[in-house]
């Protein structure tokens, strides 16, 4: 099996795993379409990615714009949504409503554009969700992001036992990645964070955004694989 011809639909494909997804998929021979709310950082990936990839704009926060952004996509074979990674902050600290929100753009989100893109996808197709590998081993004070990544990974048996056998679905948790997301901290920070999580994982280093890339296309590729959540985490839920 190849993924050469394929179309695959990234939604979250401006950065971080969305776009090293895309980098690898277009290298792959696949066509891309790389989706999210601001046109334009889409435009600035397109640049960067260097080759001709359709964009589209959606909020996977809005059901309506979910609902249009497939309706407008036409038939493809593979999505995948990495996006936002959720709330974080001690449990009697957090306001309800931040939790809330880390649900509803992660785990509702995906919920979403899954629903939605099933009509569009063809026989053989597959979803990638994308969990965190602290569904498993949680530090302290992301107890609200540990339940988020714990619903995605279910929300991927569960839809991998109602679709089959027309369509596969399988879910990515990640552990701590170099990417964007801690493009925020300021440098020293965010060497001490890095080495703090390194230092208690078997394989003494944290990953980046391509490992979890590759094991996206890995479940696009693999046709026998489905109700998995492969942990692309350096070793984390082993200790």
């Amino acid at each position: 099996m190849s993924l050469e011809g394929s179309r695959i639909v990234i939604i979250g494909g401006s950065s971080g795993i969305g776009f090293a997804t895309a980098r690898l998929a277009l290298e792959a021979g696949a066509d891309v379409v790389i989706a999210g709310r601001s046109a334009a950082r889409l435009k600035d990936a397109r640049v960067r990615l260097g080759r001709e990839l359709e964009t589209g704009n959606v909020d996977v926060t809005i059901e309506d714009s979910v609902r249009s952004f497939f309706d407008a996509a036409g038939p493809f074979d593979h999505l995948t949504t990495p996006g936002n990674q959720g709330t974080a902050g001690p449990f009697l600290e957090l306001e309800t409503e931040a939790a809330q929100a880390g649900f509803n753009s992660k785990f509702w989100g995906q919920y979403r554009a899954a629903k939605y893109a099933v009509p569009h996808l063809r026989v053989g197709g597959s979803i990638v969700l994308v969990g965190g590998a602290w569904s498993q081993r949680p530090p302290r004070a992301a107890a609200a992001r540990a339940a988020i990544n714990s619903a995605v990974e279910g929300l991927a048996r569960g839809l991998a036992v109602e679709l089959g056998p027309s369509l596969r679905v399988n879910a990515v948790s990640p552990g701590v990645l170099d990417t964007p997301l801690y493009e925020s901290l300021p440098e020293p920070e965010r060497g001490v964070l890095f080495a703090a999580a390194a230092s208690g994982l078997p394989l003494e280093r944290i990953g980046i955004a391509e490992h979890a890339a590759k094991a996206i296309l890995y479940l696009m590729d693999n046709d026998f694989v489905t109700g998995s959540t492969l942990f692309v985490d350096g070793g984390l839920t082993l200790r």
